[in-house]
């Protein structure tokens, strides 16, 4: 898990935050996949993978967030 400590916190947050609005128009990606999810039409190969795609760097965001406040807590 070292490597996520090491990318740099505020290229990690620009790109999640890229992908959370891409594409701008008509609809981000995510929450349209996220809308198929929840009505169980996701199912195309292509959506299940967009869907990956636009998750993930939010989920490694998150776990590099979670590392940080759990290393200044132990710190403290």
């Amino acid at each position: 898990m070292r490597w996520i400590d090491r990318l740099p916190l505020l290229w990690l947050a620009l790109v999640a935050l890229y992908l959370v609005v891409a594409p701008f128009v008509p609809e981000p990606h995510l929450t349209e996949k996220w809308r198929m999810l929840l009505q169980g039409t996701l199912s195309r190969p292509i959506d299940i993978f967009d869907l990956f795609l636009h998750t993930t760097p939010l989920v490694v965001l998150a776990v590099r967030l979670w590392r940080d406040a759990q290393r200044r807590r132990h710190k403290a």
